[in-house]
């Protein structure tokens, strides 16, 4: 591996915590170029994929809550 491949990969600390952040306002689409460029630096992919996996999952369950409720009545 080289050098700065590996400077790159050691940069990539933030939390999960952090990338649930960034994700929900990717969802929002309300972001700053400036934080969006220090994401991209920063996030894991792989807790990327995981927290779009589970803010998809809470924005169909939440559809889903919505919609039968209205239907009941």
């Amino acid at each position: 591996m080289d050098t700065e491949e590996s400077k790159q990969v050691t940069k990539r600390k933030a939390s999960f915590a952090a990338t649930l952040k960034a994700v929900f306002w990717s969802f929002l689409g309300i972001r700053k170029k400036s934080d969006y460029e220090k994401d991209a630096a920063q996030l894991n992919p792989i807790h990327v994929i995981i927290a779009g996996v589970i803010g998809a999952l809470i924005f169909i369950t939440t559809l889903i809550v919505i919609v039968k409720s209205i239907v009941a009545k």
